[in-house]
């Protein structure tokens, strides 16, 4: 058995001060530690894949070796395929995963871990994630560390520790004052269209993002599906990264960005099916989200790479449920100009609490010949990176 302090000071001096996650009872002492630590940064997130996807933004943006760890317990396994098989497999972005060992065989467990415990090893294999026990003893917690390391700046990979029970001892969370709520604001909801071909284009929505992203301060994020191949088609920029996968996950990636990096706009280009995927999401943003993230929603009532099948988004304000979540801004309506009023919120200013978000009501359909981005998602990752200045130790692999 170890204490926290041991493993959290020995992976700090490896560059590991980004932690998010999803509780569990073996995890508890790391979480009281990291969260009570001022100069460590904890986010609580919604579910497993967010916190995956969190991190997987914190390292792409990360510089100074900065990198990111993130705790679930196993059962958060199935929470974190998407994320795990293509969003850090694909793009070739590595973290430390620290997944307890819940029904572990030969070890008494409640009958919902019967399964998962098992099966733990072999799913990591599936997926291709190297791991190892984790360390029990205060001798073990460097090699592994440095092993987890070398393995990520490898392959670009993550690599996990498996934390079977009593492996960390308690360590106390100290009653502290409870920090203030955000303010929920009152969010703008213009009347809808009745006339769908009056609303705009996806194009023209991106078109007007693309006017107001310059290269030098800003990174746009596009959703999976025909947001981030239309975007690619009308403008491919450096400061520009397509998703692929991962359906849902890209604001939580968004958010792990514009966390790490301040100085940087980040915008994320979301779509209505994706939203409705992870909503989780907007709790999250609203609670830890930065002046710096703005949340655009491309609202088309439809999946629209998959044939148009129709959403349920019509039954809902995504501006209400931002505003209720804590987001600084919320207005949503279908006039383009809409979005020039949102970009003209700040976006670096400090002393202002919580992102900002837009839901945009815009017509379905798609250009004839639309193409797909021939630059590959870890070439764009790559290239984005260098755009930002963010550290190069990510091995640029493509077998």
């Amino acid at each position: 058995m170890i204490e926290a302090g041991q493993f959290v000071e020995a992976a700090r001096t490896r560059g590991f001060d980004w932690y998010a996650g999803v509780p569990c009872s073996y995890l508890t002492p790391f979480i009281n530690y990291v969260s009570q630590d001022p100069t460590l940064h904890y986010v609580s997130a919604a579910n497993e894949g967010d916190a995956v996807a969190l991190i997987a933004g914190v390292t792409l943006g990360a510089r100074n070796g900065r990198r990111g760890v993130t705790m679930m317990q196993n059962s958060g396994l199935g929470n974190a395929v998407s994320p795990l098989t293509s969003l850090t497999w694909t793009f070739r972005l590595p973290q430390l995963l620290i997944v307890t060992w819940r029904g572990q065989p030969g070890v008494a467990d409640e009958p919902q871990h019967a399964l998962m415990g098992p099966v733990t090893p072999a799913m990591l294999d599936t997926m291709e994630i190297a791991w190892e026990l984790f360390p029990t003893q205060a001798d073990e917690v460097g090699p592994a560390l440095d092993r987890a390391v070398a393995h990520m700046d490898a392959t670009g990979r993550p690599y996990a520790l498996v934390m079977q029970k009593g492996s960390v001892a308690p360590y106390a969370l100290k009653p502290a004052q409870a920090s203030a709520a955000r303010a929920p604001c009152t969010p703008r909801v213009q009347p809808r269209s009745t006339q769908l071909d009056t609303l705009p284009s996806r194009r023209d929505a991106l078109a007007r993002v693309i006017a107001h992203t310059p290269l030098d301060s800003t990174v746009v994020l596009a959703s999976t599906g025909f947001c981030g191949r239309e975007l690619y088609a009308l403008d491919d920029r450096s400061n520009q990264l397509y998703m692929v996968g991962s359906m849902g996950c890209l604001t939580p990636f968004a958010l792990g960005l514009a966390l790490v990096r301040p100085d940087l706009r980040v915008i994320a280009l979301d779509g209505d099916g994706a939203a409705l995927m992870r909503m989780s999401a907007f709790a999250t943003i609203g609670t830890y989200g930065p002046p710096n993230l703005t949340h655009v929603l491309l609202d088309n009532g439809a999946h629209d790479s998959t044939g148009g099948q129709a959403t349920v988004s019509a039954n809902l304000s995504f501006a209400g449920v931002a505003a209720a979540c804590g987001y600084a801004s919320a207005i949503e309506g279908d006039s383009v100009d809409m979005l020039d009023e949102l970009f003209a919120a700040p976006a670096l200013d400090g002393a202002r609490l919580g992102s900002h978000f837009a839901r945009l009501s815009i017509r379905a359909g798609t250009p004839d010949g639309l193409p797909r981005p021939t630059i590959t998602p870890v070439d764009v990752k790559l290239r984005l990176m260098r755009h930002i200045g963010s550290d190069q130790g990510v091995a640029d692999a493509t077998a």
